[in-house]
């Protein structure tokens, strides 16, 4: 029979790195896929109202963000506090809004047109005057399909 002879020295063996660069390119592409990019840069504040009656819109990309209320502390010197319309990311009035409409109806394909929502993003201070001139507005845009977005919740919460 034949010895064997075991290491007495115990190094490990160097640890490949051949497929750290196939690693680090997965993930990036990864990120770069799960990423969602924000849209719009929020200019003013908008705490939603709670409803307990609410569905939620299956496609996100026919729809069209109005927002309303007063301008964040941000913007306060330079706009005032009174509340504002805010379409994409600039400050509007209500009159602005018609060709608003317009020009996101002529960013999409014909046969969505007629498929666009209109979401309304309204601060739960804001006077609700400002909310029937901006449905006003829609109306003469015929942009008829309106949403109101809101919190999930006890309606009851508004009052507090």
């Amino acid at each position: 029979m034949s010895k064997f002879k075991k290491k007495k020295s115990g190094d490990l063996p160097a640890i490949s790195t051949a497929s750290l660069p196939d690693i680090v390119f997965m993930l990036l592409f990864f990120f770069m896929v799960a990423t969602v990019m924000r849209e719009n840069t929020l200019m003013i504040e908008n705490e939603l109202p709670y409803a307990d009656q609410v569905e939620k819109l299956q496609k996100k990309d026919l729809v069209m963000y109005i927002y309303a209320g007063k301008p964040s502390a941000r913007y306060q010197k330079q706009f005032g506090t009174e509340a504002r319309i805010q379409l994409n990311d600039k400050f509007a009035d209500v009159s602005d809004i018609k060709q608003f409409i317009i020009e996101e109806r002529g960013s999409k394909r014909e046969e969505l047109k007629n498929k666009l929502t209109t979401s309304l993003k309204v601060d739960g201070d804001t006077n609700m005057g400002l909310v029937t001139d901006i449905k006003y507005e829609l109306r003469r845009a015929e942009a008829y399909r309106i949403n109101y977005t809101t919190k999930n919740g006890d309606a009851s919460q508004n009052l507090e």
